[in-house]
């Protein structure tokens, strides 16, 4: 893995916040992470067991290592898991402008997602009836809605087909570094 220079990123191993919203602007999760580089594929996070994560009325505590994948495009955001105790190892919030923001990550949580569940669940998306609530509710623009059921489609193919970064051996090499940050 070779990290591509990026100036206005913190140095590997800074502490910072993943902070969502809703379309209305409103609060979502926040996720305390520590940032571990970038690839190809964009910028990585991670999180350690004890680690919070928490949105208003749901607070909770991280039981498994995980890395998330901020990618340059802002529509989605990718969380891997390392195996049990995780019920999925892929997890993909379908985003609106996730990107950095005075210094962390940020995206808009537009509640569609594509979830690898480790039971016999398989692939597939989740949240649709949230999804539709919202696109009403939220009035999200036709062409938003259209480009992201799209990608949602895409993407749950993609991760079916273990095609990278959705990969094990991707998401490994990203928890081994995140590991090895812990120890030092």
């Amino acid at each position: 893995m070779t990290d591509i220079a990026a100036p206005s990123r913190p140095e590997p191993g800074t502490r910072l916040q993943f902070r969502w919203r809703k379309w209305d602007g409103g609060p979502h999760w926040v996720h305390e992470c520590v940032y571990l580089g970038s690839d190809r594929w964009g910028d990585w996070f991670g999180q350690l067991s004890g680690w919070r994560s928490f949105r208003p009325g749901r607070d909770y505590l991280i039981d498994g290592p995980n890395v998330t994948l901020l990618p340059p495009g802002g529509d989605h955001v990718v969380t891997l898991n390392e195996a049990p105790p995780a019920s999925y190892r892929v997890y993909i919030d379908i985003a609106w402008d996730a990107r950095w923001s005075d210094g962390e990550p940020t995206g808009i949580d537009m509640d569609l997602d594509v979830v690898d569940a480790i039971d016999e669940r398989g692939v597939f998306i989740d949240d649709r009836d949230e999804w539709d609530e919202h696109r009403v509710a939220y009035g999200y623009p036709l062409d938003i809605v259209a480009k992201l059921e799209a990608l949602a489609v895409d993407l749950e193919r993609r991760v079916a087909a273990h095609e990278a970064p959705y990969d094990a051996a991707t998401a490994d090499a990203w928890l081994a570094r995140l590991a090895a940050l812990a120890r030092d």
